[in-house]
This record gives structure tokens, C-alpha cells and sequence, in this order.
């Protein structure tokens, strides 16, 4: 047919189409650069905090309302340093840190598991898929009374509202990560021999992985949140004092600069998991599938 174009294509131009697929296909990464990091990164977080003390020393400043109820930023500061001199500032957070952690842990082993088999059993999703969400849906506060009846003001008691908060939302996380696996990928796995378990580990799993990740920061939100409803309800000499007992501690004192201290340290060291572990690890999961750039 006239015009139509019957030269034949070589091996070198095939070679050099793929590469040229490849080649956009290819994530760049770059590293950043210090000043980017810290103009991007750091500045702006830094700015907020500058931000939030000013306003907060104007407010003091205007006399909005009582002394008691509003200190100024230095009665703050004068607490944290009380606790650091007496040495009791890590010993308070670590109490608390690693109740959490270790309750997180436990959760991450029931409720990954149980994610899966909710999210490929049609019947068990049906029997443990609803309460699952309404379980998510069910304040952490509200296992505090049961827990303690159950177990008494003990560790125990702890973990398990730890549990009844986080496995929900891990779960659910990873049955929406499953959700939006497309079909063809388990097609392929079964084709090259990836069934049951070895389908699970090699395919199902790696394709969820984002939703997944996704479920694991909410899981360590209600972890630390449950903990701290804990701590707050459940206080005794016996279980060491933590974030939510110093807390607790501070309002039965009428101290308002420590009750704002263990707020900020509560929000602090759950900022602080978050991007120190789920945020570096989110950001490799999707900059190995090509959807961020650094």
C-alpha cells in the first residue's frame, strides 16, 4: 500500500526501544540537597512551633484569663527542666514508650494475619469484617473500665486496651491494601506458581503493601492513644509512671504547666515514632513503586 512504511525493524532499534521504555519507566532518585532538605523539611515545622509559642506568650501577655489556667511558656519550660534536673524526664517517657511499642508489636502479630484471612475468605469476612469496623469505629477509652475489672490495674490491663484499639486498624488497613490488588497480578502469580501461602508472601502482601503501611500508622495512633487513655484512667504506684499518670498526677495537683508539659511530650514522642519509622518506611514503599520522587 502506498505510503505505508515496510522497513523492516532490526534487533539495535528493538534494543533501543526498551531501553528508551526502561528508561521512562526508571525512577530517578536523587539525593536532596542539605539546604532543600532544610528549607523544605525542617524550616517549616520549626516556623510553626516559633508560631505557636508567640501567639501563646501574647495571649499570656493580654491576660485573656487567669494565670492558672493559661502559664506563661517559661512555667512550661521550668517544669521540663525540674523533671531533667530530677532525672525522671526519660525514665517517664521510656515507661511509656515502651508499653506502647511492645503493645504495637502484639498487635502487628494478631492483626496481619487476621487481615489476610478476612481479606481472601469470603465467610470470614462476612462473620468478622463488620465488627472489625466497628470496633475501629469504638472509643479505646471505653475498654479502660473492662480491662480493669478483667486484669486489674496491671500491665496486662494495658496491653489489652492496647490490643482492642490497634489489631482493628491494622486489620482493616491491610483488607483495603488486598482490596486494591488488581486481579491480574494474583493472575500472574498463579500462572508462575505463587498459590496459598507462597501467593500470599510473594504477591498478595508486596501489592498491598501501601494500604498496608497505611493501616500500620493508624494502628501506632490508636496504640498511643489507648495506652495514654489508660495511663490516665488506670494510675498505680505498681505500673510506673508514665506519660498519662504524670499527666493524671499534674491535674490532681492543679498544675497547669504540668499538665501542659504532658501534653506536649505526649504529642511529641507520637510525632516523633511516626516520622522516625512509618514515614521513612511509606516513603520507600511508594518510591520503589515510581509514585514519589524522594
Amino acid at each position: 500500500m502506498a505510503g505505508t512504511d515496510t522497513t523492516p525493524v532490526t534487533g539495535g532499534d528493538l534494543a533501543g526501544l526498551e531501553a528508551g521504555l526502561d528508561a521512562l519507566d526508571a525512577v530517578q532518585v536523587k539525593r536532596t540537597p542539605l539546604r532543600q532538605v532544610l528549607l523544605q523539611k525542617v524550616l517549616p515545622p520549626v516556623a510553626a512551633v516559633v508560631l505557636v509559642l508567640v501567639v501563646w506568650k501574647l495571649l499570656v501577655l493580654a491576660r485573656v484569663t487567669d494565670d492558672y489556667k493559661l502559664p506563661d511558656p517559661s512555667a512550661v519550660g521550668g517544669s521540663l527542666r525540674r523533671l531533667w534536673l530530677d532525672g525522671t524526664l526519660l525514665d517517664i517517657i521510656w515507661t511509656s514508650v515502651s508499653r506502647g511499642l511492645l503493645g504495637f508489636v502484639a498487635a502487628l502479630a494478631i492483626g496481619t494475619p487476621l487481615g489476610l484471612l478476612v481479606a481472601r475468605v469470603p465467610v470470614v469476612r462476612a462473620a468478622i469484617g463488620p465488627i472489625l469496623s466497628g470496633l475501629q469505629s469504638l472509643p479505646s477509652v471505653a475498654w479502660v473500665p473492662a480491662a480493669v475489672i478483667w486484669l486489674g490495674i496491671t500491665d496486662a490491663a494495658m496491653y489489652a486496651v492496647i490490643l482492642l484499639g490497634a489489631v482493628p486498624s491494622i486489620a482493616n488497613g491491610l483488607v483495603s491494601g488486598v482490596d486494591q490488588v488488581p486481579p491480574l497480578y494474583l493472575r500472574a502469580g498463579r500462572t508462575m506458581g505463587a498459590t496459598g501461602v507462597r501467593g500470599a508472601r510473594f504477591v498478595l502482601f508486596p501489592a498491598a503493601l501501601p494500604g498496608y503501611i497505611a493501616g500500620l500508622k493508624q494502628g501506632w495512633a490508636f496504640s498511643w492513644r489507648s495506652l495514654m487513655a489508660a495511663e490516665l484512667i488506670a494510675s498505680s504506684p505498681e505500673l510506673g509512671l508514665g506519660l498519662g499518670q504524670y499527666l493524671e498526677n499534674a491535674r490532681t495537683d492543679s498544675d497547669m504547666p504540668g499538665v501542659l508539659l504532658g501534653i506536649l511530650l505526649i504529642l511529641f514522642v507520637g510525632i516523633a515514632i511516626d516520622l522516625a519509622v512509618f514515614s521513612p518506611l511509606e516513603r520507600r514503599v511508594l518510591r520503589t513503586r515510581g509514585l514519589a520522587a524522594r
